[in-house]
């Protein structure tokens, strides 16, 4: 098996036809799809069906992306592993944040990381945490860093960096604002049943943030009274400083942040921001720095993470 047909299988396989494949590889259509019948020529049966919308394996297809799959694995892991044994400071890292606050992280880090692997190339995106999942489970993707809530994830490996908190923040003139805490005092504890009277600015339902949030309101069998639902956190801050409504969103997004009310929750709501990859994998020492690296950067965020809130 050649390593240039498994990848265009497999690339075909991953994007459902030829088109997208192709585009993807930087090839020609023509030039694609003369390499897929060239190798059906070889193997004697079709890998693919084909229709006017799609490609999908078939019953030998499936059998050969699952075993070119594990060979390209075993050439990537071997070559990340005599690059350490060679002292080579040299190969790829593919990482992946969620939005906002990931790609925060990696540009105070990457400097640092940069001085000491300066011919690794690294390659980040802004990812949602369900896509990320996805990816490590395909071996897509060396490190993805995840928040979700507490517990294993099947098929990884879970390097936890910071365990996070949910605070409720409500605009300085609502009525809830003045049982916030003078400044310096620890937050104000408020019991959940206060939620159900407010007026909320969420992430979006299908964010994993949600698997944290809704729970609050399941427990005594309510839903959230909702004003907007949005993609960004700094969003829902905003929409409470304007005085539009409250908002619970992770206490890293309310750092600093000022015209808010801030409270921690009785059923203190939380979740863990880890560095996952996949099980078994081997981790290159590049790999395992940067992820030194971003537990340094979490560590101080940590420990004066209720000093810097808003009271």
């Amino acid at each position: 098996m050649d390593v240039k047909q498994m990848t265009y299988i497999l690339t075909i396989a991953q994007e459902g036809g030829i088109s997208k494949a192709a585009a993807k590889l930087f090839i020609t259509q023509s030039a694609l799809d003369q390499q897929l019948l060239k190798l059906e020529h070889e193997l004697g049966t079709r890998l693919f069906f084909r229709s006017r919308s799609s490609f999908a394996l078939t019953e030998a297809g499936r059998v050969y992306v699952e075993y070119a799959r594990r060979m390209l694995e075993l050439k990537n892991e071997a070559y990340r592993i005599i690059h350490d044994i060679a002292g080579r400071r040299r190969g790829t890292l593919s990482l992946a944040f969620a939005p906002e606050r990931g790609m925060e992280m990696f540009m105070a880090v990457y400097p640092r990381f940069y001085q000491s692997y300066p011919e690794v190339t690294v390659t980040p995106r802004e990812i949602s945490v369900r896509r990320q999942l996805e990816m490590l489970a395909g071996d897509e993707l060396d490190l993805g860093f995840i928040s979700r809530p507490e517990g294993e994830v099947p098929g990884l490996t879970c390097v936890p960096l910071l365990r996070e908190e949910f605070l409720l923040i409500t605009p300085r003139s609502h009525p809830l604002a003045a049982r916030a805490a003078p400044p310096g005092a620890p937050l104000t504890v408020l019991d959940t049943e206060c939620l159900w009277d407010l007026t909320f600015c969420l992430i979006y339902r299908s964010s994993t943030q949600r698997e944290v949030i809704d729970p609050l309101f399941e427990r005594a069998g309510r839903k959230p009274n909702l004003f907007l639902e949005t993609a960004s956190n700094r969003a829902n801050v905003s929409m409470v400083q304007k005085g539009l409504s409250c908002s619970i969103v992770p206490a890293y997004y309310v750092q600093g942040v000022e015209d808010v009310a801030c409270f921690r929750l009785s059923a203190h709501p939380a979740w863990t921001v880890s560095a996952c990859y996949r099980r078994n994998r081997y981790l290159s020492k590049s790999a395992q720095y940067f992820i030194a690296l971003a537990a340094a950067y979490f560590r101080p965020e940590c420990a004066a993470q209720e000093k810097e809130l808003p009271q």
